[in-house]
């Protein structure tokens, strides 16, 4: 039992200490899934006083008002020993002996807390005490609940106390303790009022009366200890606190428990059920129930630390590394998440990843459609052909063949050829382009930092500029050298002038009728369309090279060259950061070092 409520304590007060008060956030909350117990009473209902009892102690701040403004976790530990000293989680340097000493802290640090206006704070203040005198056991003071705000505290003040008592009792894994006053009606109290809210079957709710040596005459508290005032799943126990004339007087607690034990013992309505009654058997009863409720909670913490672990653990690895605090270190880190993009932008390009295969469609489809529809008609009609044939001569008409004509034509029909050319780059580099954004959203570190991912974006498109404008130079080469220089062999292997059943003097001295014309036309338009084929396979040719080649190779290639030459605060604000993330990470590593440490301690007690 032992193991166990000190395992639980552990785990609470690391809790604490990374961050994890069980508010309602984004991150997974171990404090939530651990067994509690929380003392919930009205103010003056002597829920100050039990807590000393059980404890033997005087310990906890008095006053008139509300005097506990801060939930405090009372985590006690038996040990051996006449030695009694009390820590708190924050000063654990200092041991307390004196427990005036203990009171007057829990004081000021409440004060450090809520200022001097008497406000409530839900985060907790965490003492330990550890004494031969009491049970390994862990109870959680909340503020008393109230119905009017005093003066010099706001008015939400009665809402605010309800909300944090609420935010304790109403998960499932916490016990809750309700101390009413016997001297009240029952159906009146604070604590069963709201215990009944949140637990409506009392199921994990424990009833406590106090004052129960101060009822009226002729009356008693049996019915209620009897459970037929207000059943609960588990029996009503009496305590009798110290009176304000015994606290006055110094009556310390060994005095005060016998007092206790002999007033339930030679009260004659209350001689049956003395052996239920007090606050030696309140403590050893809590701690028993609480040590079986641990038991019974374990396999599911396990289960909740193990799937926590796991989601802490993939979104620290999607958040990503954090910054490198030297420059090497920073350089280091650009020039990864650079080798990151670089390798995912080369994956969509080579097939392993979508978008490479729109390339091909450019080459297979859209530059050949280009080409058919190239219309050469009016480049090619009669009257075009007689002009340029005509102009072509000169003052002399062409003796044999119209050499010059034939390569005016030719030319004019190839210049067209520059536009789907032109267009197949460009539809090329829009489609690098795209790839580029593509493999920027899909490298997960680039997220961390909107600055590198701009620079890294802009640097790639102004390279990927670069290419374009090369490649086109190289592919229009390719379509003027189709220009300045004609396959000869193509006109060597053409038919002779004269036609079947011609007349060959026609050709020869009718040069420009429209027979003639037709020939020429049709010539020009089969020479045309045999450098289109060849320009068909040797553009994307080109493209490939100048560009799609080039940005495997080195597309960021310019951007090392100037990260290297930049000072360490030009480097340092390409890792900007967003301080929400950077706040995130550290929340999600402390939250993680708390489910690791809870995972080892649980599998080393169990």
């Amino acid at each position: 039992m032992e193991n166990l409520i000190s395992l639980v304590n552990k785990l609470q007060r690391a809790c604490t200490a990374l961050g994890d008060h069980g508010e309602e956030s984004a991150l997974p909350t171990l404090w939530d899934s651990l067994p509690a117990i929380a003392v919930v009473g009205g103010q003056s209902s002597g829920k100050s006083s039990v807590l000393e009892s059980v404890v033997g102690k005087d310990f906890l701040p008095r006053g008139s008002g509300i005097v506990t403004r801060r939930p405090l976790v009372l985590q006690l530990h038996r040990i051996n020993g006449d030695r009694e000293y009390a820590e708190f989680m924050h000063n654990p340097t200092v041991k307390y002996t004196d427990f005036a000493l203990v009171r007057k802290e829990i004081a000021d640090e409440t004060e450090r807390a809520t200022g001097h206006k008497k406000q409530i704070s839900p985060v907790p203040i965490y003492l330990s005490i550890y004494s031969p005198n009491v049970v390994d056991l862990t109870l959680i003071d909340l503020p008393g609940l109230t119905k009017v705000a005093v003066e010099g505290q706001s008015d939400s003040i009665v809402q605010d106390i309800e909300t944090v008592v609420r935010s304790f009792i109403e998960k499932p894994n916490c016990i809750i303790l309700a101390i009413s006053p016997a001297n009240q009606d029952l159906a009146t109290s604070d604590a069963i009022k709201i215990s009944r809210e949140v637990d409506p079957k009392g199921e994990r709710t424990f009833g406590v009366l106090t004052k129960i040596d101060l009822m009226d005459k002729g009356t008693n508290a049996v019915d209620m200890l009897e459970g037929r005032s207000y059943r609960l799943q588990y029996p009503w126990i009496g305590v009798v606190n110290r009176s304000q004339q015994d606290i006055n007087k110094s009556v310390d607690m060994i005095a005060a428990r016998h007092i206790e034990r002999e007033y339930f013992a030679n009260t004659t309505e209350y001689k049956y059920l003395a052996h239920r009654m007090g606050s030696e058997h309140l403590a050893k009863m809590l701690s028993k129930h609480l040590e079986s409720v641990i038991k019974s909670r374990i396999p599911g913490i396990q289960s909740l630390i193990s799937k926590a672990i796991a989601e802490l653990e993939a979104e620290l690895h999607r958040l990503g590394k954090p910054i490198a605090a030297d420059a090497g270190g920073k350089l280091y880190t650009i020039m990864e998440i650079c080798r990151m993009f670089d390798g995912i932008y080369k994956e969509h390009l080579d097939g392993m990843r979508p978008g490479g295969e729109k390339i091909y469609y450019v080459f297979d489809n859209q530059f050949p459609v280009a080409l058919k529809r190239l219309q050469f008609d009016k480049n090619l009609s009669m009257e075009n052909v007689r002009k340029l044939i005509t102009q072509a001569d000169g003052y002399q008409p062409h003796l044999i063949a119209p050499e010059q004509g034939y390569r005016h034509l030719i030319e004019s029909c190839l210049v067209s050829i520059r536009g789907p050319a032109e267009a197949a780059v460009d539809a090329v580099h829009a489609i690098l382009k795209e790839l580029v954004r593509k493999a920027i959203s899909e490298t997960d570190e680039l997220n961390q930092f909107p600055t590198l991912r701009v620079e890294i974006s802009n640097a790639a498109f102004e390279s990927l500029d670069r290419m374009r404008n090369e490649s086109k130079k190289s592919t229009l080469k390719l379509v003027d050298m189709e220009c300045s220089y004609l396959t000869v062999d193509f006109f060597r292997k053409l038919p002779q002038d004269v036609e079947k059943g011609g007349n060959p003097t026609n050709s020869i001295f009718d040069r420009y009728n429209d027979s003639y014309l037709r020939r020429i036309s049709t010539n020009v338009l089969a020479y045309v369309n045999m450098v289109c084929s060849s320009l068909r396979n040797s553009i994307p040719k080109s493209i490939v090279y100048c560009q799609v080649r080039e940005a495997k190779r080195t597309l960021l290639d310019r951007f090392f060259t100037e990260l290297g030459a930049r000072e360490i605060k030009h480097i340092s604000k390409l890792l900007d950061e967003d301080p929400a993330v950077m706040e995130r990470r550290a929340n999600l590593a402390k939250r993680l070092e708390l489910h690791r440490s809870a995972q080892a301690e649980i599998d080393a007690v169990v």
